[in-house]
């Protein structure tokens, strides 16, 4: 993730990414200006200034149109800012004011004064549709009309507003986040709510921007520092922690010289049936290729051929009956299980694993079919065991917990139940999110590519195989989660999203551990092209 620093410095990663609320950033602000000892004024000349700076540094005087809309609150305030170093910089800038109420904030208002003193071009007070202004395609569009302030919809001509500029072809900057689009609440209307191109948030992002119904209205952003009191941004409890490279290191264990394949657990993983069993060939695999020192493969008996065939390196040991499982007996004993994969919902496979639940006491890690059959049986779900790692796609957690009427709706569901059962839950998706009580973890890796057939059981494979190496239940579904997409990444950055398929993600594991310790490539700054 790039960010820029307040110095107007390029950064490379964050370290400890936290993900804020509305209301912790506005008081992160307060903390910032008292110990500062520097007025809000100066936190938005710093703000702005920082926007500034990342717009000069690719226009670099480019006499294109600039439109900046703003609002009449501190966002507004910030494009202010924006736009009066573009014009002292000699840029071609164009300034609306969104002017729906006669609320003003105070900084709003003196950077209003400010605009007037560098251009007798004052900006435009829009009232209705007849002040939207003509747009081209090859200008820039700032939206500065509502910050993570926004307490409701935009209504009236300012959703208009919002709509017309979503129609044009222009180039779309949010400063801070879209408008309309509020920084850790549901969207109240969709239809207002601006679709950027790109967004330039402030301090952390926001998590909106990680949920499959907000998400999409921020496709590409980048986090600028703008100084924000560190003790408290350290101290507080964050929403959620992002999970990208630097994060992923901490959770590597280094494997010791002198060791043997005992030393590294026995993952047994359990599924598989008639027509299925490919799902335990790519959960076994990618155990192995995640560290395991041992696999077997728990399967019916029509699976044994197939799998000995595929993974050699596995041992096989088929169930009684032919096409399901049925009875989970004779199996070895185990550090850790991958228990789903292709299982099926049989009654018979139901019985089996309740048994299997009330007699098991090591780690395991649920999936697919499993939690299809948890989720509908009350008895499975009492006998859940406890830590246990879930990893549901969107329908098996509706199944699981229920439907929901919203993202934000969906986490405080899966929370409950994860702390009801004492289980961790991977909620899979663009940017999967493991839950574990109130904690939220949210991943940075991973593509469109990976949305194919068998890249869950690829996950459940490498997440068992980090649970039998000692990797505790949360660490494993996070470390894994992140190695899991940046396999992905590796795989898709050859073939392309469209031809990654989950054999490519489990047999790319091996570079994806590597490149964890890899120096990320330099930056490349202008003042690099001129040198």
């Amino acid at each position: 993730m790039i960010v820029f620093n307040k110095d107007g410095n390029l950064q490379k990663t964050i370290c400890r990414m936290k993900v804020f609320s509305a209301t912790q950033l506005h008081e992160a602000d307060k903390v910032t200006t008292e110990k500062d000892g520097i007025t809000p004024l100066d936190l938005m000349e710093r703000a702005g200034t920082m926007v500034f700076n990342w717009l000069h540094q690719r226009m670099q005087g480019a006499q294109v149109p600039v439109h900046i809309f703003c609002g009449i609150g501190n966002n507004g305030g910030d494009g202010l800012v924006v736009g009066r170093l573009l014009i002292e910089h000699g840029y071609s800038v164009h300034i609306y004011i969104a002017n729906f109420t006669d609320k003003r904030s105070k900084c709003f208002l003196l950077n209003y004064d400010r605009i007037k003193k560098v251009t007798s071009s004052w900006p435009t007070l829009m009232t209705s549709e007849a002040d939207f202004p003509e747009i081209h395609q090859d200008d820039v569009v700032i939206d500065a009309i509502f910050g993570i302030g926004l307490n409701r919809a935009p209504e009236g001509w300012v959703k208009k507003l919002i709509q017309y500029l979503n129609n044009e072809k222009a180039f779309r900057l949010s400063i801070d986040i879209p408008s309309g689009l509020h920084a850790n609440k549901p969207i109240a209307d969709k239809e207002a709510v601006l679709r950027a191109n790109h967004t330039l948030t402030f301090q952390a992002p926001k998590l909106a921007f990680f949920l499959p119904e907000s998400g999409q209205f921020v496709p590409y952003f980048e986090t600028i520092d703008i100084g924000l009191d560190p003790e408290f941004l350290h101290q507080t409890e964050p929403l959620a922690r992002l999970i990208s490279k630097a994060e992923a290191q901490q959770f590597y264990k280094q494997r010791k010289k002198y060791s043997h394949k005992g030393d590294y657990g026995h993952v047994v993983a359990i599924g598989g049936s008639h027509g299925k069993i490919g799902a335990v060939v790519l959960a076994s695999k990618a155990a192995y290729r995640s560290g395991a020192g041992l696999v077997t493969a728990f399967i019916p008996s029509c699976g044994y051929e197939t799998l000995q065939t595929a993974v050699p390196e596995a041992m096989a040991v088929t169930d009684k009956d032919e096409e399901i499982i049925s009875d989970i007996s004779g199996i070895p004993e185990a550090t850790a299980f991958a228990v789903g994969m292709g299982l099926g919902t049989d009654e018979r496979t139901v019985d089996a694993l309740k048994k299997f639940f009330k007699e098991t006491k090591a780690p395991m890690v649920i999936d697919a079919d499993a939690i299809n059959c948890i989720a509908n049986n009350k008895e499975l779900k009492t006998l859940l065991p406890k830590q246990s790692v879930l990893t549901p796609h969107p329908g098996e957690l509706r199944r699981l917990i229920g439907d929901w009427s919203d993202d934000y709706d969906k986490l405080a569901k899966t929370k409950a139940f994860a702390k009801e059962h004492e289980c961790i839950v991977l909620i899979k998706g663009a940017n999967s999110i493991t839950v574990s009580e109130d904690k939220l973890y949210v991943n940075t890796s991973g593509n469109p590519g990976m949305a194919t057939g068998g890249s869950g059981d690829v996950l459940s494979g490498m997440i068992a195989g980090l649970l039998a190496q000692g990797y505790d239940p949360l660490s494993a579904a996070i470390f894994a989660t992140y190695i899991h997409g940046s396999a992905g990444n590796i795989v898709s950055q050859t073939n392309g999203f469209e031809a990654v398929m989950a054999g490519d993600i489990a047999d790319h594991i091996g570079k994806a551990f590597l490149i964890l310790f890899e120096p990320d490539a330099p930056v490349q700054t202008d003042a690099d092209e001129e040198a």
